[in-house]
């Protein structure tokens, strides 16, 4: 299985997650806010590394990832969506999954497209 490639560095990926943590107000700046969900999808990557579930944080990011069968056209069967708020409040253990995809704050559809077990980091 290959690694998952970083392009977000280590250091600047949890430098805007903190950011993005401990902004009370919800100001924090889009490229920051960008940063830090691009970042965590790559890091949910490098711990379920794989092609079986799409993760979409519109307009930010998308990565597949966790080992299973591999889509080749078309939409995937294993699909996650939500916002950018909601992506970052269940990588940081201030939303738990089940939360979120009970209140309808995450799509998630297809047998694999559940993240509980990788979340939060």
């Amino acid at each position: 299985m290959a690694v998952a490639r970083r392009r977000i560095p280590v250091d600047e990926g949890r430098a805007a997650l903190a950011a993005w943590r401990a902004a009370t107000d919800g100001a924090v700046p889009r490229a920051t806010v960008a940063t830090a969900v691009r970042f965590t999808l790559e890091e949910v990557t490098a711990r379920a590394p794989g092609n079986s579930v799409e993760v979409r944080v519109p307009p930010f990011g998308v990565t597949q990832c966790v080992e299973g069968p591999r889509h080749t056209r078309g939409t995937p069967p294993n699909v996650i969506e939500c916002d950018a708020a909601t992506w970052l409040a269940m990588v940081t253990g201030s939303l738990a999954w089940a939360d979120a995809v009970d209140a309808g704050k995450v799509a998630a559809s297809g047998l694999r497209a559940d993240l509980s077990r990788l979340l939060p980091f």
